[in-house]
């Protein structure tokens, strides 16, 4: 985990840009000491928000699994995660 202080990102911004596109991990910005602001590679955070809807998906379709919908079949099932790995 990369924290600076908020004065960072003015002072060196090709610096935080370059090791949030390295990393691909968030790094943090602080204020007075305290948490401010997240930055992240817009890669990263495309990957990020492919990955939590992937999650939402797969929970919705727990819920309704346990719920009782009906089911796939396993030829379905690998259909879908084929279409969904792609996106990702």
């Amino acid at each position: 985990m990369t924290i600076y202080p908020s004065a960072k990102i003015r002072q060196d911004y090709n610096l935080i840009s370059n090791e949030a596109k390295k990393t691909k991990e968030p790094i943090y910005l602080t204020k007075n000491g305290e948490g401010d602001l997240v930055i992240m590679d817009i890669e990263a955070f495309h990957r990020r928000e492919k990955m939590l809807k992937l999650k939402e998906e797969l929970l919705s379709i727990e819920e309704e699994r346990i719920h009782g919908v009906k089911d796939i079949s396993v030829e379905e099932a690998f259909s879908e995660w084929d279409n969904i790995i792609e996106e990702i």
